[in-house]
């Protein structure tokens, strides 16, 4: 008798653990994607990334120090 009360809280607590985890992928799947950020390609490769990211030289924008010291022009 004994085993059989360990056996079912076993099920219990194993379904409850599976529809808790169930939920909370639920609830993940809802959220709204982010917010894009202001996207500039660089003047050199053409990588886009974030403006914030992005150097400035010359009035234009670059993936990083390296391009921005080539200049712009194709890779």
């Amino acid at each position: 008798m004994g085993r059989l009360v360990v056996l079912v809280l076993l099920v219990v607590i194993a379904a409850w653990l599976l529809r808790r985890a169930w939920r909370a992928s639920r609830v993940q799947k809802k959220q709204p994607p982010p917010i894009p950020a202001d996207l500039v390609a660089c003047a050199r490769c053409g990588t886009y990334l974030p403006r914030a990211e992005a150097r400035e030289a010359g009035g234009r924008l670059y993936c990083g120090a390296e391009h921005a010291r080539l200049g712009a022009g194709s890779s």
